[in-house]
């Protein structure tokens, strides 16, 4: 890369964060920059400061072709321990397919499953339309249903947890 170039990046950089651009692709025959901006999270609890460090040099912020994030630093000293996660544990039945959720075999039918249900492995606890088919989806481990995390009637991705699930 020639130094007017690095010049016209640097100038593209700044531009790309007084605009808030999270993420930047520029493909150009041989050169290709791919630029992403970590958005800083809000402190999950409070009392406990997150800060940003500065703007690092230009040259540790680019990565030809590789995702770039920000470095957080987070202050630490005598802070508290954040509190253990209520579902720490639970397993997710995740989607095996793209579609479309539904909770009850018909409109107007009881849910297959509801929290506090008792499920057992192969038990089916919801559909899932794709491509005017309806998949049922089993459990695949036995338990009780915490949460149920989707809605009836949501678009579903590949993998999106669909029911939080105590293992006996």
């Amino acid at each position: 890369m020639k130094p007017e170039d690095i010049d016209d990046l640097r100038q593209l950089v700044e531009f790309l964060k007084e605009n808030q651009v999270a993420e930047f692709d520029l493909d150009r025959g041989d050169l290709k920059i791919r630029l992403k901006f970590s958005q800083p999270e809000p402190p999950a609890i409070a009392g406990i400061a997150h800060v940003l460090a500065g703007t690092p040099a230009l040259a540790s912020q680019m990565v030809m072709g590789a995702p770039v994030a920000a470095p957080i630093a987070s202050v630490s000293a005598g802070a508290a321990q954040p509190a253990p996660e209520p579902d720490a544990g639970l397993h997710l039945i995740k989607s095996p397919i793209v579609g479309t959720y539904y909770g009850s075999p018909s409109p107007g039918a009881p849910s297959f499953v509801s929290p506090g249900d008792h499920v057992d492995k192969g038990q089916v606890v919801c559909i899932i339309e794709a491509m005017k088919l309806m998949n049922e989806i089993e459990s695949d481990v036995a338990g009780e249903i915490v949460k149920c995390l989707v809605t009836n009637g949501q678009p579903i991705e590949f993998g999106q947890p669909l029911f939080a699930i105590r293992t006996a």
